[in-house]
């Protein structure tokens, strides 16, 4: 059931803020940032030196809070390109796992231990595939190699696929890829340039709540 309700929650907050940065510190600052604007599920990815204390220290403080609360967060890993780098990933307390491709073992590890995982695809083969390992979500990465059209397209024939694109999501756009059919989007520099430029992290939490604001106004749509 806890997969369920991961899967669940993930869908209903609908932003994830996908975090790189130059050390865990970093990135646990951002997070903290993106948080506070009310981006509440966090992808820290493993092109972060020492990634694995960052979601271990963002894991120990947010993930034990109820939905709902200001302390509440998703945590989980980005870059995942192997099963051995997810299992270390959910040992230091990740609560999902995203991969740049679809990798066969990282998606029957993460079955193995009722953890949600989020592969990325290109094409409708590897959307297929993925769906038939018993994936959830599938990334659609990079997402600014295609438009939001691309997803009714897929649709057509796959109804059923719940796809997050990732890549090129931007304010601007938000909103169509909702409109198209989006399960939830993943925000990535877009999120965090600005203040890692001026080094002025309230930056991301005050693009955190233009995004969360543009998420909700395109669902009510």
């Amino acid at each position: 059931m806890k997969k369920i309700k991961l899967v669940q929650q993930i869908v209903e907050e609908g932003v994830v803020a996908v975090l790189r940065g130059d050390t865990p510190e970093e990135v646990v600052t951002m997070a903290e940032q993106a948080i506070a604007g009310g981006i509440k599920v966090i992808e820290v990815t493993m092109t972060v030196p020492f990634a694995l204390r960052a979601i271990e220290q963002l894991a120990s403080r947010y993930s034990s809070a109820q939905p709902g609360s200001d302390r509440y967060a998703i945590i989980g890993v980005g870059t995942v390109l192997d099963p051995e780098t997810a299992r270390a990933a959910i040992l230091s307390g990740a609560e999902f796992v995203v991969g740049p491709s679809l990798n066969p073992q990282t998606v029957t590890l993460c079955n193995r231990y009722r953890v949600p995982v989020m592969p990325g695809v290109m094409t409708v083969q590897e959307i297929q595939a993925a769906l038939e390992l018993g994936v959830d979500i599938v990334k659609l990465f990079p997402g600014n190699l295609y438009s939001p059209s691309m997803i009714k397209a897929i649709k057509g024939p796959m109804p059923q696929a719940n796809i997050m694109p990732t890549g090129g999501v931007s304010l601007a756009n938000l909103g169509e890829w909702i409109k198209a059919g989006a399960i939830a989007v993943g925000i990535g520099s877009d999120l965090t340039s600005e203040a890692v430029k001026t080094g002025n992290y309230a930056l991301v939490a005050e693009k955190a709540a233009q995004y969360m604001a543009a998420y909700r106004e395109a669902k009510r749509g």
